[in-house]
């Protein structure tokens, strides 16, 4: 009998424990750089979602094509438990740093659209990215980190 209840008391404590501690995005800088051609007159259009609520997270549009029919949809029904960094990008030029929202760090997922991307791509998850790199070419966009490999 002591027996059961002291593992249900530390099963408990263990899945406070682990619930209770948030997931904390890393994201600190976001930078946007377009390889195409500049004389092309094209925009592209980023979207840097950053997520605050595990309900809303579970929402989020699974595909490019999703996400920018629905935007206004799922941005009216999320309220203040998501913040959106909209940035449109001239081909063949770069983007300053982005400016983040100030409660980013406690976003618990952190993702990237891009309108040039193919219809069926998924949102890039970059919660676990410190400094973003989003690079946009003739076949859609790849994400990555601006951090030197070792640190």
């Amino acid at each position: 009998m002591f027996r059961k209840r002291f593992l249900s008391a530390c099963m408990t404590l263990y899945s406070l424990f682990l619930f209770s501690s948030s997931v904390i995005a890393e994201v600190n800088s976001v930078f946007i750089s377009s390889t195409l051609d500049p004389n092309a007159i094209i925009i592209t259009e980023v979207d840097v979602i950053f997520i605050y609520d595990a309900e809303t997270a579970s929402n989020l549009p699974d595909t490019k094509s999703a996400w920018y029919s629905n935007k206004r949809q799922f941005t009216r029904n999320s309220g203040n438990k998501i913040d959106i960094v909209n940035i449109f990008i001239p081909q063949g030029f770069d983007s300053e740093m982005t400016s983040l929202p100030a409660r980013r760090a406690d976003a618990l997922k952190v993702v990237v659209y891009a309108y040039h991307d193919d219809s069926k791509a998924a949102p890039r998850d970059i919660t676990d990215t410190a400094n973003v790199l989003v690079e946009i070419d003739p076949f859609g966009i790849r994400v990555s980190s601006r951090d030197p490999i070792g640190n």
